[in-house]
């Protein structure tokens, strides 16, 4: 009950099912023909948006990376897609798939051409950011999806697609995927294709479902193929989001208790980095920390040990110790002055 009344909500919030008529119906219809085709245009924004977004991941500047997804056109004709499933339209259906697989392998060949290139000797942190998706990235990407499907019946606010394509960035993360494969990094492309691929079903998902209540179109099997394979992102998403849930747990226990309960007994100690990896049995922490002493082995276990207490589970522990000397002026020892 509950839901039908969500859905006729919905319907009436986008546009009643008797506005749509055959003459909107066609113009959308061509509309998305003409986004669809892997136009000159399309190609130009591709490669320029790709190289945009390339150097700004090898430079790690968010603002150059910001520049490359608003000018990156990938949205379009995955809009096209949507709509071609749900009809049946075959023929606009192929024009929208080519232009979206040509632009992705343009991308992913002209990153991984400058990343040999370059021979980047380590990955930024806006590279690394895009290696592991969890749900909150399909949460984003559906949501953009809607807010890209709904601009497209409204012209009124197409100016929200720029803000969109920001927020589902599609352009960054099939950038990282040639930049990693050109170091030999199959770990981290896996991981960045892994987020392409859930910004991609997470806009033609949402895409769908606007085009449905908007009454331009019926719910088919379509739909149900874009939500099983969705569905199958799920487990690989949610497990990437629990392990982050549990590194955040982890590393706000650390900053909470550590510095008090165990390795800072009588030494100024500063937590810097926390690294886990959750691939291992035990797990394995990596700590990166400051400190004025050295480190004993014992220090070393009972840290473990209060992980494990504070976890409910065991822990391999390595420390990185970083030493640092405090200098003071008034350490200054007094020179003699000669008579």
């Amino acid at each position: 009950m509950v839901l039908k009344k969500s859905i006729r909500y919905a319907r009436r919030l986008i546009r009643p099912l008797s506005d749509v008529s055959q003459e909107n119906l066609l113009a959308l219809h061509n509309s998305l023909k003409k986004e669809a085709a892997p136009s000159h245009n399309y190609l130009v924004l591709i490669i320029s948006s790709c190289l945009i977004a390339t150097f700004g991941l090898i430079n790690n500047s968010a603002a150059v990376i910001i520049g490359a997804m608003v000018i990156a056109p990938l949205m379009l004709p995955l809009r096209a897609v949507a709509f071609a499933a749900l009809e049946g339209d075959f023929l606009l259906f192929r024009k929208g798939f080519v232009s979206v697989v040509v632009g992705t392998a343009i991308a992913v060949f002209l990153s991984a051409m400058v990343g040999l290139l370059v021979g980047i000797p380590e990955f930024g942190s806006e590279v690394l950011s895009r290696t592991q998706p969890t749900l909150v990235d399909l949460g984003i990407a559906v949501a953009a999806g809607g807010v890209s499907g709904f601009a497209k019946l409204r012209p009124e606010i197409n100016d929200a697609v720029a803000g969109t394509a920001i927020a589902v960035a599609l352009m960054p993360p099939i950038c990282v995927v040639g930049l990693t494969l050109s170091q030999g990094s199959w770990t981290f492309g896996s991981g960045a294709f892994l987020l392409y691929l859930t910004n991609l079903l997470g806009i033609v998902l949402a895409c769908m479902l606007v085009f449905i209540l908007s009454g331009y179109t019926k719910a088919s099997h379509a739909l149900g193929v874009t939500l099983g394979l969705t569905a199958i992102l799920l487990l690989p998403l949610g497990i990437s989001f629990f392990n982050l849930v549990r590194q955040a747990q982890l590393q706000a226990t650390l900053r909470r208790n550590l510095v008090n309960r165990t390795i800072t007994i009588g030494q100024q100690v500063q937590l810097v980095r926390t690294e886990v990896n959750w691939t291992t049995n035990p797990p394995e922490a990596h700590l990166t920390i400051l400190t004025a002493k050295p480190i004993t082995p014992r220090q070393v276990r009972l840290v473990e040990e209060f992980i494990a207490r504070e976890m409910g589970r065991p822990f391999t522990l390595v420390i990185q110790v970083s030493r640092v000397e405090y200098v003071r002026g008034s350490d200054e020892t007094p020179t003699e002055t000669n008579p």
